[in-house]
Order: structure tokens, then C-alpha cells, then sequence
């Protein structure tokens, strides 16, 4: 390995509901691509909930819209700009499915777990997956616990674990520190520790500050 070689992390703020988050993922896949092969990067999820005040339960999606948009026609031209955005990067949102909007606390809750045994990036694009392509509810413990096992999880591992109330704590915790550090909105960067961007960037624009981030001292 060259001496200029870097070793970077790269932490995304994000929630399982948002299109945004998961064209973002697609981009910094793209991003990661175009970097310098001397660079080594590791990548992590953490929680945003755009819902917070959801029931366990989440909603139906016609009443989320209403509450949240005003119209479901409202909504559904805001939902094409994003899905057609998608649909450049080859991700194929499908809106119709989706039956409800979940809570998303037991998702990250789970996307924490998956840090800790190696699982994260997988169940990550599984459960954006789920929702968007699938139109699964990712609120449901045991459509929770079918994504967990694509992504490599054993799936009864994963239902005992969501039925305990372990990383409940520490999700809370990490939504705060996100808060604290300046992010509104997702997804939202950080690369080795520094706020950089939020929004969906272009493959170019996250390398290029990839790269850049990676040049500055500690």
C-alpha cells in the first residue's frame, strides 16, 4: 500500500422510510467506487426517526399523507420527483405497495444490532428494499425479522432480540448526539467525525469530499 494510503469512516444519519436515505446509500456506493484504490473506508448507519410521534403500530398510509402533506395528491407529486430521482440511479420505488407508514424505531433498533455482528450494510439495503420495491411493513416484528434473516441474521436471534428492549437506549442516545451535532434532516454525513453534507449528493460531489475530508489532520 502507497504511503498516501487513508483509512476513512464514513457515518450516514438516516431512516429506513426515507427515499432520499436510500438514494443517497445508492450514490455513496457509486462515490466509493470512483476513490483512489489506496482508500479504505468503512461505512455506518445510524438512527433518524422522521415519525417519531407514530404509534407502535404506524399508520395507514392514505392517513399519513392527509396528516402529514395535507392531500394524497400533494403527496403523490412530491413522491414522483423522488421516485423518478430513483429510478435514475436504478432503484425501482414502488408507492402503491406500501400499505402503511411503520414506526421505525425497531429497525434501527435492529440496524444497531447488525453493527455489532457484522450484518449493518446488508440489512440496511434490505430493509430499504422491503419498503420501498416490496412495499413491506418494516414496523412489524416478524417482516422485521424475515428482512433480518435475507440480510444474514438467524431470524429467531432476531425476534428475541426485538422482543427485549436492548439498544433502546442507545438509539434514543444517538438521535440526540445527531441532533446536538447539527443535523436536520437525512441522509446526513459525517466523514471521520466532521459534519460534511446532507441530501442526497452525487456520486462526485461525495467522493470529491470524501477524499477531501480524508486530507485534513484529525
Amino acid at each position: 500500500m502507497s504511503s498516501t494510503a487513508r483509512s476513512v469512516t464514513v457515518d450516514i444519519v438516516s431512516d429506513v422510510v426515507c427515499p432520499w436515505c436510500y438514494v443517497g446509500k445508492r450514490r455513496l456506493e457509486q462515490a466509493l467506487e470512483r476513490l483512489p484504490k489506496d482508500f479504505t473506508v468503512a461505512v455506518r448507519w445510524h438512527p433518524y426517526e422522521l415519525n417519531p410521534g407514530l404509534p407502535r403500530e404506524g399508520m395507514d398510509r392514505r392517513e399519513y399523507c392527509i396528516r402529514k402533506f395535507g392531500s394524497e395528491e400533494y403527496a403523490a407529486q412530491l413522491y414522483a420527483n423522488v421516485a423518478a430521482h430513483a429510478a435514475a440511479d436504478g432503484l425501482p420505488l414502488d408507492y402503491q405497495k406500501i400499505p402503511r407508514t411503520p414506526n421505525t424505531r425497531p429497525a434501527h433498533r435492529l440496524i444497531w444490532l447488525a453493527e455489532r455482528e457484522g450484518h449493518q450494510d446488508a440489512l440496511v439495503n434490505a430493509l430499504f428494499a422491503a419498503y420501498f420495491v416490496e412495499g413491506r411493513d418494516v414496523g412489524d416484528v416478524e417482516v422485521l425479522a424475515d428482512v433480518a434473516a435475507i440480510a444474514g441474521f438467524d431470524r429467531d436471534r432476531a425476534l428475541a432480540f426485538l422482543a427485549s428492549g436492548e439498544g433502546e437506549h442507545e438509539i434514543v442516545a444517538e438521535e440526540r448526539q445527531a441532533i446536538d451535532a447539527g443535523v436536520q434532516g437525512v441522509p446526513a454525513f459525517f466523514v471521520n467525525g466532521r459534519f460534511v453534507f446532507s441530501g442526497a449528493q452525487s456520486p462526485e460531489t461525495i467522493a470529491q469530499v470524501i477524499v477531501a475530508q480524508a486530507g485534513r489532520a484529525a
